[in-house]
Parts: structure tokens; sequence; C-alpha cells
């Protein structure tokens, strides 16, 4: 393997804390990537708090502690968490029942959660995602992104009640501020990449809103943003079973959202820049960042997919791009507050319309042609429930409909070939797996009323897969028992003949030719 390979396949930087993996694309790169990123997670943050019915501050917070703490710790550098929608949907139930610290406990235990499961190794398991849930978690996602926007198309209405769309002279300036940060977004790389396209577009609206004295609408007109270095909160909730009962449940959902979200985010980005992040270490940093978040009054969070790509098509990819973003959002809270209040939310609006453009994948459109029916299913349901519900929901259906899938159609690859043979017995011969999906079929195509005396399964072309298999081939023995016939089980791998309870004496052990593989059973654990 040459050397070039070698770097591709184990990137410097992404299990140890090297120069590489740190700097990554350079110190002016990384840190104009992270001014961009922390620009575009102000009115993500604000906006992600209300959604969950706290003060925009926690949102902020979060961003702040969660994005800089899974930079440093994380398994994934150049990957940018805050403070997401998918967590926040969740949270909002919490906080209106019992208060805002019973969730600030709960997002603790979320990130011990999240620790734990780093620990244990389990986020391996991310690779149990087929490449169609994953296609519909990426468009999924872009759709959800792209309708966070809209709202901010809407005004307070002059009544009082409630909120309004824009109209007229106001839409037509709003929406022509988008099309303009789109414009030097699209047209500025094909000139330079000296200076990242969005900060360049952002920077660019913002000097002629204020220069020409346009009204429209600012970050300030969302909310204030000024605030003060995140101070140490101990929980403060009752240290007692009664708490633990309330905040498990939401714990739990919370720390599979979060790494549902971070693990496949991870993966994109891997795809994206021809690396290979490390799950399991991506688990511990997020469970620290959210533990930490939780006692310094934030609202926790997890990888966010926009400011990731952001970060990534800006040029960042070490770790120095999240720790400037986390920092740069901290200055703004602390000192830039009044300058961020100024930058028009159209301007922001168009960097994430141009992340939904790249995050979207446009080739599923061509893939539907050309993949099976099954796959094409599994694409747009992943998409739907996205959208419908949230990613944590849309990942299990996912998963849950392509195993399915999967079984279903193995189910079919089962058939017997049956020969009678000169001394007058009958040889089934299994061909194809043998589990829960096929055990129908694979009772059917025995006849131990008719069949000779004298009868042998051949197992040597199939393999049996889980304990449902085991049990029908104990269940189709004792019927030939019962018939009073002589059935022999040949070439069944150990692990089979542990398992059968009845049939267990009518196994033909050859050591010579058995084969060995292992069973999916409990009782073997």
């Amino acid at each position: 393997m040459d050397s070039n390979a070698s770097k591709i396949a184990t990137p410097a930087g992404l299990g140890r804390f090297s120069a590489k993996g740190f700097l990554g694309s350079g110190i002016k790169t990384e840190v104009l990537s992270g001014l961009t990123v922390a620009l575009a997670l102000v009115p993500e943050a604000v906006a992600f708090a209300f959604v969950a019915g706290v003060n925009p501050l926690v949102g902020l917070y979060a961003a702040f502690m969660v994005g800089l703490l899974a930079s440093i710790f994380g398994g994934r550098p150049g990957m940018i968490s805050g403070a997401t929608g998918a967590m926040a949907v969740v949270m909002v139930s919490l906080v209106s029942t019992h208060g805002v610290e019973y969730l600030f406990a709960a997002v603790v235990l979320t990130g011990l959660i999240q620790i734990g499961v780093g620990v244990l190794r389990l986020g391996k398991f991310i690779r149990i995602v087929p490449h169609p849930v994953m296609l519909g978690f990426v468009n999924g996602l872009a759709i959800v992104i792209f309708l966070a926007q809209l709202k901010q198309f809407k005004v307070p209405d002059p009544s009082g009640e409630g909120e309004v769309w824009m109209s007229g002279t106001p839409m037509l300036v709003f929406c022509g501020f988008i099309a303009l940060t789109m414009i030097i977004m699209w047209g500025l790389p094909k000139l330079t990449k000296a200076f990242p396209s969005a900060l360049a577009a952002i920077l660019v609206v913002t000097f002629v809103v204020i220069g020409f004295n346009i009204d429209t609408k600012t970050v300030g007109d969302i909310a204030s943003i000024e605030g003060e270095f995140p101070t140490f909160q101990p929980i403060a909730v009752p240290m007692s079973l009664e708490t633990l009962w309330i905040i498990l449940p939401y714990a739990m959902i919370l720390s599979a959202i979060g790494l549902i979200e971070s693990l496949l985010t991870l993966t994109l980005i891997d795809e994206m820049t021809d690396t290979r992040g490390r799950g399991n270490r991506e688990c511990v940093g997020q469970g620290i960042a959210n533990s930490v978040c939780g006692l310094f009054g934030g609202m926790g969070g997890c990888a966010m997919i926009g400011q990731s790509m952001i970060n990534i098509n800006s040029g960042g990819r070490g770790r120095l791009s999240g720790i400037s973003a986390a920092v740069f959002l901290l200055a703004f809270i602390m000192w830039g507050y009044k300058q961020i209040e100024m930058i028009p939310m159209a301007a922001l609006i168009g960097v994430m319309f141009m992340v939904v453009i790249a995050t979207f994948e446009w080739s599923s459109f061509r893939i539907l042609k050309k993949t099976p029916p099954k796959d094409a299913f599994v694409l747009i349901l992943v998409s739907g429930v996205t959208v419908a519900t949230d990613l944590a929901i849309a990942v299990v259906v996912g998963v849950i409909v392509s195993a399915l899938i999967f079984a279903w159609e193995h189910a079919r690859h089962i058939h017997v070939v049956v020969r009678d043979d000169p001394d007058g017995s009958r040889t089934y011969e299994l061909n194809g797996p043998l589990f829960f999906g096929c055990i129908h079929e694979f009772r059917d195509f025995f006849d131990p009323a008719n069949d000779p005396d004298d009868v042998v399964i051949e197992f040597m072309n199939s393999r049996v897969v889980d304990h449902s298999a085991i049990e029908a081939i104990d269940a189709l023995a004792e019927k030939y028992r019962k018939a009073g016939k002589t059935l022999h089980l040949r070439h069944l791998s150990e692990d089979c003949r542990l398992l059968l309870h009845k049939a267990g004496d009518m196994v033909e052990v050859n050591v010579l030719e058995d084969p060995q593989y292992s069973v999916a059973d409990d009782e073997l654990g």
C-alpha cells in the first residue's frame, strides 16, 4: 500500500491529538471557517431554545459547551455539535411538566449514558444502518433544515396576535438579500477559495443593509443574545429514585437521538472527506459535552449536519474549526452581541439554503430509477418519517423495514432437493439459510406420515441461523419419532447439536465434515 493510501485509511488526528488533526487545513482556514459556523449557530441555537421552551441563553450556552467539548474529545475532527431541534422537541414535554431544572438533570444523565455506550464500544452498531436509510436520513434532514428557515419569513402581526407572512416590499427585500447571499456563495469559490464564501456573503449583505440603512429582519429581532460566561449550577432537583424515574425515559431518548444523529453525520463527513472518524470516541465526546453542559445550565445537544456542512465546505477539517466556532460564539454572547444582532436574517437563511442544496442527495432521483423498488421505498419512507417525526424514529423505522424486507427475500431462498436412495431411504437435501422467516416453508417440505421408515435431512448446504430454526428442527424430529420412523440429521454444526433438546440423539456426528459456525441464541451466551 502506498503512503497516500495509508493516509486516507488512517488519517492523522482522528484517533489522537496530532497537529494535523488539530489544525486541519491550517490556522487561517480553520479560524475563518469557525467564525462562519459561529454566525450560523446563533439563530439556530435561539430557535431550538424556543422549541424546548427555555431561555435563548440556555440554547446558546449549549451550543458553546457542546461545540467546544465535542470538538476536543470527540472522534470526528471538523464535525460541529450544538443544540439541535431533534433533541429540543423531546425536551419541551419535560420542561413544561417539571421545569427547566429537571431538564438539566436529564441532560447530565444523557451524557453519562452516551459515555457508557462509547466505553462499551457500541458505536459500531451504526454500521447496520443500510445505505438507503442513510440517503433518506440526509434528504430528510435537508428538508427539515429548509422548513425550519421558513418561520423567519414571518413577522409579528400588527394586531398583536401571533405572526403573519411578510408581503410586499419587505418580502421582496428579504428574498433579494437571500438571493444575493446564495449568488456570492456560488460565485466566490469560482474566483478564489482563500476566504470562506459563506462568511464573505454574510459580511457583504450586512454591510449593504447597514450602509444603506435598509429596514429588514435581523438577528436582534428574534431575541437578545447578551449574556455572561456560563456558571456552574449544581443539580437542583431531589436526588431520589422518584427523580430518576422522571428523567430516565427522557435521558434514554435524548441519548439515542443524539448518538444516532452524531454517528450518521460522522459517517457522512467520512464519505465527503475520504477519512474515517472514530464512532466510539465520538460517543464518549458527546457524553462528556452533554454532562458538563447540564451542569452549566445548557440544554445539551449533538452533531449538527447543517453547520458541519458549512464547516467542511468552508475548509474546516480539524478540531480547531469546532473550537474556534465555540469560542467565537461565546465572544458574541459576552461582548459582540450588539454587532451580531445587526446581521440580517436573510444572509443566514441564504447560507442555510445553500447548505440544503449541498446536503440533499440529488442523485437519489436518478438512483430511484435504477435501484430495486424496496430500496427506493425505504429511502422515501425514512425521508418522510424524518420530516414528520424526528431522526431517531426515522432511522429505527428504516432499519426495521430494511431488516424485514431482507428476511422476506431470504425466506424465499431456501429449497429442498428430495432424493430416494436404493436402500429405500429418502434424503432431503436442504439448501439456503434456515431462520425465522422461512420456518413455514421448511415444515411444508416434509411429509412424516407418508415418508419411508428411514429419512435423512442433509444440512451440508444450509446454515441454521437462529433459535426459531432450532425449534423447527426439534418439532419436525418429534413428528417423525411419533410416526415411528427413523430420522437422521446430517452435517449440523456443534452449536446446533447443543441447542437441540428433542432431536439431539438423531444427529450424525462427523468430526471431519461437520461445519463450524455459531447460532444467534442466548442459551449459548
